[in-house]
């Protein structure tokens, strides 16, 4: 489940680093006035996906108005380097030209790709489409965009209050209780897709070999073999920490309906919970946490770079997620 070179979900990139300012893959992925991801407050104070409840989603079941299409992600390709070998001897050094994966058919151009706007590669008048930055006028953003540029690593978020969840019509998605990991059981599955709607982030993707949907699995085989994931493990920059994290399971939906949507991301580290306090240990030793899983979160530096040092930040808390 690492590798999306699979036939069906060539075009998926499960794991993504993208170049911001920019519109991302799929494209402008944070605009959900478009896509509808994540939760929406409703003026009695509940929370519902905004791509609707559960009557509206069973009315489009067969004609989903807010999934992304190919051209939204790319048209996923290769090239023809056996030309390199058999190509006749001439005058020119031959070429490698690019092959589309899904028509087998040679393409004249390659239009797009998950990192076509790595270190700011593409035009502005693209770029300026980024969500972020709906509030800022343009000829300020392009000002700043010479002068600032960060890298945004993208995976599925294995949301507290995930949206897929609630929007699967065949109860295929579901949260781990042991570890928080979400993950889709194949055989549930009915590739309805709202689950790709319904995600904010865009990181479930559908595999028209098979007729479902997949996403990171949080490589969840490595984690019970007490392994860390495939991509904290490999990070040269040792910029992804994993780690245990202990948090009050009971206040999610209260947080997630917080009706300022400038608190959630305060509300949100309130849930956290400090492995170290006496009153925390004791509670999870009450609910059965074993005494090596409070172990790995008071040795997890996730913590302290999230709450006391509020490095790692969670990356659209408006979603309510």
């Amino acid at each position: 489940n690492v590798w999306t070179s699979r036939e069906g979900v060539e075009y998926a990139w499960f794991n993504n680093v993208e170049t911001k300012p920019g519109i991302g893959y799929p494209k402008e992925w944070e605009n959900q006035k478009k896509w509808n991801g994540g939760w929406l407050r409703r003026k009695d104070g509940r929370i519902e996906p905004r791509i609707g409840g559960k009557w509206r989603v069973l009315a489009n079941i067969f004609a989903n108005p807010d999934l992304p299409e190919i051209d939204d992600y790319y048209e996923p390709f290769t090239f023809d380097y056996q030309h390199l070998h058999t190509a006749k001897q001439g005058e020119h050094q031959p070429t490698a030209r690019p092959r589309s994966l899904i028509s087998g058919q040679r393409m004249n151009k390659v239009e797009w790709g998950p990192n076509w706007e790595e270190i700011l590669g593409t035009e502005f008048a693209k770029r300026r489409k980024d969500a972020n930055f709906e509030q800022v006028q343009a000829d300020i953003y392009g000002q700043f965009e010479n002068t600032f540029m960060m890298y945004l690593p993208r995976l599925c978020e294995h949301c507290l209050n995930p949206t897929c969840v609630a929007s699967c019509p065949s109860g295929a998605i579901y949260k781990r209780e042991e570890d928080g990991i979400v993950l889709i059981d194949q055989d549930k599955c009915r590739g309805w897709r709202m689950c790709i709607s319904g995600c904010p982030y865009k990181k479930i993707y559908y595999n028209w070999k098979t007729g479902k949907s997949e996403k990171c699995i949080f490589c969840y085989p490595r984690i019970e073999a007490g392994q860390p994931t495939v991509c904290s493990e490999t990070c040269v920059g040792r910029i992804r920490y994993l780690g245990v994290l202990l948090y009050d399971a009971d206040r999610i939906e209260e947080v997630a309906s917080s009706p300022d949507e400038r608190d959630l991301y305060h509300r949100q580290c309130e849930i956290f919970l400090d492995p170290h306090d006496p009153e925390v240990i004791a509670q999870a030793k009450k609910d059965g946490i074993p005494d090596n899983v409070i172990a790995a979160a008071q040795a997890s530096p996730v913590y302290k770079m999230a709450i006391d040092w509020g490095l790692a930040l969670p990356l659209h808390p408006e979603y309510r997620t």
